[in-house]
């Protein structure tokens, strides 16, 4: 008997006139405006100039739409072979944070090199900025009732109606959700990042905070990827994603390491 669970969404898209607006396409967007705004004040507080903020995210943002597309399709490729007109249809869910991250890593390094601003400074910035817009993206996934977690009985798990349901699933109702573990996870990221890495870490360089967050992301990633009930790529017979976010938490972690300075302010010494 279930006493208590989240409900799913009825709709995953919004009708404005002739006009059909899906929802998981608003999250992202939301996603991606709160993080520009985040980085903005953040870049500006380092000392640097906010439109910079303005002008990489013109190019950061199609690039790692583009990059977590590219990312999906690649590593599900099986399923798009002979459905080839699917490919673009992002609308429907399927982009690969791996990717997003890559392709926007890369536009915002070539931008912000390339109009003599702070590279370190905006790496930072975007720190807590990206794992804001994850938290809020990850919230379509909840309208389009995919990628949720296996069955569970727990007061906070989830009610999939059946047609969303994986075939081994049919008879179950309720599963683990997966989309509020990450959505919860990355703000508490972002938190860190932004209040405890300073604290915690007051001897990384400039620009190595980027490497705290993929870190705290891939943590979590590894074991909420544990939990997803959907089919996916696996090796080994584990999905590609885990082994992902396990080679990457382990660069991220050498990259801190080696962001650490020798020596400790002298300021925090006497705090």
């Amino acid at each position: 008997m279930i006493f208590a669970a989240i409900p799913s969404p009825s709709v995953n898209s919004i009708q404005l006139g002739p006009m059909e607006f899906r929802i998981y396409g608003l999250c992202i967007a939301l996603g991606a405006l709160t993080a520009v705004w985040i980085t903005g004040r953040r870049y500006a507080a380092a000392g640097g100039d906010p439109a910079m903020v303005h002008v990489m995210a013109t190019w950061a943002i199609p690039a790692g739409i583009v990059g977590a597309r590219l990312y999906h399709v690649l590593t599900d490729f099986d399923r798009f072979q002979g459905n080839w007109s699917d490919i673009p249809k992002l609308w429907k869910g399927g982009l690969g944070i791996w990717g997003a991250i890559a392709g926007g890593a890369i536009a915002a390094w070539i931008v912000v090199r390339r109009n003599e601003g702070d590279l370190p400074a905006m790496f930072d910035a975007t720190a807590v900025g990206i794992p804001v817009a994850q938290a809020i993206g990850r919230l379509g996934n909840w309208f389009n009732q995919e990628l949720f977690g296996r069955p569970s009985d727990l007061p906070w798990a989830l009610t999939i109606d059946r047609e969303n349901r994986p075939v081994e699933y049919q008879n179950e109702q309720t599963f683990h959700p997966t989309f509020l573990y990450e959505v919860l996870w990355n703000l508490g990221v972002a938190a860190f990042v932004a209040f405890l890495t300073p604290r915690f870490f007051p001897n990384l360089r400039k620009g190595y905070a980027w490497a705290i967050y993929v870190a705290g992301y891939t943590l979590g990633r590894f074991w909420i990827e544990l939990l997803r009930s959907d089919t996916a790529t696996e090796v080994v017979g584990v999905r590609i994603n885990v082994w992902v976010a396990l080679l990457v938490f382990v660069l991220a972690i050498v990259v801190i390491f080696r962001g650490l300075k020798k020596e400790v302010p002298e300021d925090h010494q006497k705090s």
